[in-house]
């Protein structure tokens, strides 16, 4: 009985499923910082195998990614188009690198950030030799 209990409360604290990212096209940073958080808490596997750019890049804190996974990178711009300060530009530039692995983050920095009009488009087995962890 105790033994089937333990096996019940595993099964309790591991989540069901996994969050497969298969096409997200981002949104807000501050909105998924806060869902990087929650999958955090939860302890939720998320896996990038498809398309994910922008804010989604931010997953990278906690997700593996698949080679075949296609991520677009660009710098911060404001929802509604009007240009921001370099300061704001700066400092949102950097809360993005920072759910990024070392390498990826410092590339994020000198390159990835000034695309605004458009995105790099960078594969998960790139990503993977850039530090990102791959997805077993």
């Amino acid at each position: 009985m105790i033994r089937a209990l333990a096996i019940c409360a595993a099964m309790i604290a591991t989540p069901a499923h996994a969050l497969d990212v298969r096409r997200d096209m981002g949104g807000s940073i501050d909105a998924r910082a806060a869902q990087i958080q929650q999958l955090r808490a939860t302890g939720t596997p998320v896996r990038i195998t498809g398309t994910c750019v922008s804010a989604c890049t931010m997953l990278l804190a906690i997700a593996c990614v698949v080679p075949r996974a296609r991520l677009g990178f660009h710098g911060p711009v404001t929802a509604i188009g009007l240009p921001m300060t370099r300061a704001e530009f700066d400092r949102v530039s950097a809360q993005m690198a920072a759910h990024y692995p070392p390498q990826i983050a410092a590339w994020f920095m000198r390159t990835g950030r000034m695309m605004t009009g458009d995105y790099y488009t960078i594969t998960g087995a790139e990503l993977v030799r850039m530090g990102a962890r791959e997805c077993q």
